[in-house]
């Protein structure tokens, strides 16, 4: 089973992780976008939405994963790591804990997110707007204006592909990867998703666009094009 993609970019070479998290080996960076920490206590508190309070402890036990894994020197959360603002505060004591022992490890980032502009100092690690190593820039959303040669890694986007094949319909998790743009998945447990055919995600990437979907045991490398509306699958789909 293969649970990495290698892809070339920008003339680096970059590690897609079937989890959903972006991996650069030359500079032992890992990175993760749109964690949404607490989305069911918000949902329980704000919408009167009762989910399962359990997806915080279930996305940070799969970041334990990866960084035992990967054994990064640095870890990049890309925005909206948690699901409000409030959202750090209504963490469970155990996974706070687990979180300050993450960020006690490595160098850890949060970066600021339209859900969360302001890092949780409680939790440890730093914040930043963007961070930008060798040709690359680290945001929570894309610089439409952006004039420079290098790469732009990006979340906020919630990317997700649908394709059908053998009589069968898909629709889940991807990456996005564009020459100047590379959308990150939403992490998050409870993260929902944007099909990549949607125009707030088509306009960020260029005609030679490619997916990278997430799927059972290893990511599946396509064309952009290649990819449905959600219009388009039938009746019954398979998971996101």
């Amino acid at each position: 089973m293969k649970h990495t993609l290698s892809i070339s970019w920008h003339g680096l070479s970059l590690q897609l992780d079937l989890d959903g998290a972006l991996y650069w080996p030359e500079e032992r960076l890992l990175v993760a976008a749109d964690l949404h920490l607490e989305k069911g206590t918000s949902y329980a508190s704000s919408a009167g939405r009762l989910l399962p309070p359990y997806d915080s402890a279930h996305t940070v036990a799969r970041l334990e994963r990866l960084v035992e894994s990967y054994r990064p020197l640095r870890v990049v959360a890309l925005g909206d790591s948690f699901h409000d603002r409030r959202g750090a505060a209504r963490l469970d004591g155990d996974v706070a804990e687990r979180i300050r022992r993450l960020s006690d490890r490595v160098d850890w980032i949060w970066i600021h997110g339209n859900h969360d502009p302001k890092p949780p100092q409680q939790l440890g690690g730093r914040g930043a707007v963007e961070i930008a190593i060798g040709p690359l820039v680290f945001r929570h959303d894309a610089h439409e204006d952006r004039q420079s040669e290098g790469g732009e890694v990006i979340g906020h986007y919630h990317p997700v592909a649908s394709v059908s094949t053998r009589g069968r319909s898909f629709r889940r998790r991807c990456f996005a990867i564009g020459r100047s743009r590379l959308l990150l998945p939403a992490f998050g447990a409870y993260a929902g998703g944007l099909n990549v055919r949607e125009a707030a995600i088509r306009r960020l990437l260029d005609a030679e666009a490619r997916v990278a979907l997430l799927g059972r045991d290893r990511l599946h490398l396509f064309p952009l094009h290649a990819a449905l509306p959600d219009a388009t699958l039938p009746v019954s789909v398979s998971g996101e």
